[in-house]
């Protein structure tokens, strides 16, 4: 009798197989079958030969699991740097090597742009820094009186390991300071920023440094709150600014477009190239940064599908870094409208941008070249930079 043979449907916890790992599928997991379903498995790596415990079969179509055994490994399959790697929900792949972990991440591009926007994509997933130590934003739960962080699809908290979160940046706070400020924080998230100065704080609590930090990316200086958005890769703001840079080709006099502006980041590298910006923020402590840290630029504060007739009527280049969920029908086709030279798409979802590009392909415009860059690395994530040209 096989494994996975129950006298009625197994559910959570049980383990089901032998069954072989398939292909990787977005979202951090590889697609395996088992009498027929789809079994979306984490911890596997395509190839291999593996049994599976199942964490949710609420779906009739697919479940999902947990590698349990691991029968036949693949060659790329190594020792997680983490002992928590298995059960927090940060990492996705450090049980794979850090080279085969872009080649998964290649594969889903390429997918997710074929599959989505008809595009045959042939690029690869450039590298940014070491695998280890890049993370200089970290979010911790308190609520059991110590730092951590969630399982995967769980309220459950595992308790930072010693020597703390492999990916977090080592300049920052360490394990045992974590754990004092997070007594300190009384159940609130903590909010870590590895700035000038460094600083964590919890809901309207500073437990050390200040209420916002700088960030210097070029010769720009910006500020930005200790629990606002800003790129978690250190070298991500300089690595987006360059390729955004290198994709616009921004000339003096231009007017130019930072849509999803954050603090300014993109809004800043334009002004510093003599280009007329209108930047689009919703979030108010965000727009409020940004229209100090850019001081020559236009900040519009509130929702950019509510702002969408306030843009200006002629505009030469466009950086549109939405959120997760993309910029949506609405957006893309009140941009395309514009008939700008060149737009810059910062994704940092490549199902998102898939649908948008196609979006996008409808009204005349079509993807001259799409990047991708490692900067979440040891995840499943992945950033994406897509230069847009009229067909």
């Amino acid at each position: 009798m096989t494994q996975h043979q129950f006298n009625a449907l197994p559910g959570p916890g049980d383990v089901v197989g032998p069954v072989e790992v398939g292909p990787v599928a977005h979202g951090g997991h590889c697609v395996a079958r088992l009498d027929g379903r789809v079994l979306f498995v984490r911890h596997a790596v395509p190839g291999e030969t593996v049994t599976v415990r199942l964490t949710d079969t609420g779906k009739a179509k697919f479940w999902r699991g947990d590698v349990d055994e691991v029968i036949t490994a693949s060659p790329e399959r190594v020792r997680p740097p983490c002992p928590v790697a298995g059960t927090c929900g940060g990492c996705d792949f450090q049980h794979v090597t850090p080279v085969h972990q872009r080649e998964l991440k290649r594969r889903v591009v390429a997918e997710q742009l074929q599959r989505l926007a008809g595009i045959e994509w042939n690029g690869k997933v450039e590298q940014v820094g070491e695998p280890l130590g890049w993370r200089s934003r970290m979010r911790y739960v308190t609520e059991t009186g110590m730092a951590g962080l969630r399982q995967h699809r769980s309220h459950d908290v595992v308790e930072l390991p010693t020597g703390g979160c492999r990916i977090a940046d080592p300049t920052g706070p360490d394990v045992e300071t974590l754990h004092i400020l997070a007594r300190e924080a009384g159940g609130m998230d903590m909010s870590v920023a590895v700035a000038e100065p460094v600083s964590v704080v919890a809901g309207r609590q500073v437990l050390q440094g200040s209420r916002s930090v700088r960030e210097q990316v070029r010769d720009h200086v910006l500020q930005v709150s200790t629990d606002g958005f800003w790129q978690p890769h250190r070298d991500a703001p300089e690595v987006l600014t360059k390729a955004v840079l290198q994709a616009l080709k921004p000339k003096a006099g231009e007017v130019g477009l930072d849509l999803y502006c954050g603090v300014g980041l993109f809004a800043a590298a334009l002004a510093n190239a003599d280009v007329r910006v209108v930047g689009v923020e919703q979030d108010r402590r965000a727009a409020s940064w940004a229209a100090r840290n850019v001081p020559g630029a236009e900040i519009i504060s509130g929702p950019l599908e509510r702002h969408l007739a306030d843009l200006p009527h002629a505009v030469d280049i466009i950086v549109l870094d939405p959120p997760r969920t993309g910029a949506g029908q609405k957006v893309v086709t009140r941009l395309a409208a514009l008939r700008a030279r060149a737009i810059c798409y910062v994704a940092c979802d490549p199902a998102a941008l898939a649908r948008d590009l196609a979006t996008f392909a409808e009204l005349g415009y079509r993807a001259e070249q799409v990047r991708a860059f490692d900067l979440f690395p040891m995840t499943h994530h992945i950033e994406c930079v897509a230069l847009i040209v009229p067909a």
